[in-house]
């Protein structure tokens, strides 16, 4: 990397103790380079430098007072990181993990991601380090409306829709939508995710876990393959892995292994889906309990091991980083083909490599994991028509939006010499339309 070398060594010095920041931009900007070179009006424009800079920071502080009546203060971000092709657009994370370097990361994929999906949507993103877990309706009711009424000033239908994300589901969006909609006396579309009676779209819960899927087999289907009979092993037990498993099992697969942050299942015989949904979206318990539904399935304590399990398709969809170069090696060595990021890039750098230099098919999470924005955008067009699609409708969008994901970002990376990789193809086919639109639009 020589023009954008530069561009990077600003980023580190200037954003300090942001290492997952830092490894998304070097990702990206070294996936960039060839496309610095043969635009070199694109550089002296600075569009390489600003869009590695977000538009907007936001900070804030977020009383609450639990059940007990103590006051609680914690910390709210928002990133609106660039709005060229349209509003911002991104999840909100509640989670302890979180922090300001955090956020950018997420926002910053996200700008690719959102231009990936074919959808007017720009890239943002936010949250807290709030932790949901253990805490009563009424605190996460209170909690969200005191995070909203700050947040409030700063989004709207037409300049930034947030979503859910980690530690942020219905329950969550419902709070804060009624929250923004009492402050602002208006009914708009400023969140999605939103339940069905007032704005949700249909298909938005299984977004994320189907399009991961619906871009994996894009790339099986590819080299003339399937999931049909294929073992497959997803990490994670929230939304994505869900869906991500109802969905594999429907292409023919058989799902053996999800998991939490405190262990993994292995069931050999083949997840139990209906029983992983009430444990996890009723019940709200940890995987565990699966045995006490099925006893002859095994647990097993800490999440990493489950890499171990050899498997044909590895969906790791639980959070950043959680896949790291040793468990690629194992995934390899057990005869694994594909793997699809169903969480924000949850594969380590040098876990890619592994899996690049041995040619396993590799979909990057901003290009596997975008069906759920993409279904997110297709909310915000019904709430703007004040209509709503059908499951199969959506379902059916998404789909050929997931489709075109993999046959653009698999185009780019043939046109700029790197054939099958995917994270260097969904990285410039995502820039090429921003940095267009940047163009055009000026110096701003």
């Amino acid at each position: 990397m020589k023009i954008l070398a530069p561009i990077l060594e600003d980023v580190l010095k200037r954003n300090p103790n942001e290492p997952e920041f830092h490894q998304a931009v070097k990702e990206v900007l070294e996936s960039l380079e060839p496309v610095a070179q043969k635009n070199p009006k694109w550089v002296e424009a600075g569009i390489f430098d600003r869009i590695v800079e977000p538009e907007r920071q936001i900070m804030f502080r977020v009383p609450w007072v639990d059940d007990a009546g103590k006051v609680h203060v914690n910390r709210g971000f928002r990133v609106q990181f660039n709005s060229a092709i349209g509003p911002y657009k991104g999840g909100l994370r509640f989670h302890p993990s979180v922090n300001l370097g955090i956020i950018k990361f997420l926002g910053f994929e996200q700008i690719l991601k959102n231009s990936l999906t074919g959808l007017p949507i720009g890239g943002g993103k936010g949250g807290s380090d709030f932790d949901p877990k253990g805490k009563s309706d009424n605190e996460i009711m209170r909690f969200c409306q005191s995070f909203m009424t700050e947040l409030c000033k700063h989004i709207g239908p037409d300049t930034d829709v947030p979503a859910g994300d980690i530690g942020v589901g219905g329950r969550e969006i419902g709070y804060m939508y009624g929250q923004y909609k009492r402050i602002r006396n208006e009914f708009t579309g400023v969140l999605t995710g939103k339940g069905l009676t007032y704005g949700g779209s249909l298909a938005r819960t299984e977004a994320t876990g189907y399009g991961m899927c619906y871009f994996v087999e894009a790339m099986l289907k590819a080299k003339g393959n399937s999931f049909q009979g294929k073992t497959v092993v997803i990490s994670g037990s929230g939304n994505v892995a869900i869906y991500g498993c109802e969905k594999a099992t429907q292409l023919g697969g058989k799902v053996v292994a999800l998991s939490d942050s405190n262990g993994y299942i292995y069931h050999k015989e083949g997840i139990d889906l209906a029983a992983v949904k009430r444990i996890k979206e009723v019940e709200r318990k940890r995987i565990q309990a699966y045995l006490e539904v099925h006893p002859e399935a095994e647990y097993h304590e800490g999440c990493a091991g489950i890499w171990n399990i050899p498997c044909d398709i590895a969906l790791p969809s639980a959070t950043q980083n959680e896949l790291n170069e040793e468990a690629a090696k194992t995934l390899v060595k057990n005869g694994c083909i594909a793997v699809g990021e169903g969480a924000n890039m949850p594969c380590t750098p040098e876990a890619v490599e592994v899996f690049l230099q041995n040619k396993v098919l590799f979909g990057p999470a901003k290009a596997a994991n975008a069906g759920g924005v993409a279904t997110s955008a297709l909310e915000m067009s019904q709430n703007s028509m004040r209509y709503s699609w059908t499951f199969e409708e959506v379902d059916a969008k998404l789909q050929s939006i997931m489709a075109n994901i993999y046959k653009n970002a698999s185009e780019a990376a043939k046109e700029y010499g790197v054939e099958d990789n995917y994270v260097v193809g969904a990285n410039i086919a995502g820039f090429l339309k921003v940095a267009e639109t940047m163009y055009a639009q000026g110096i701003i």
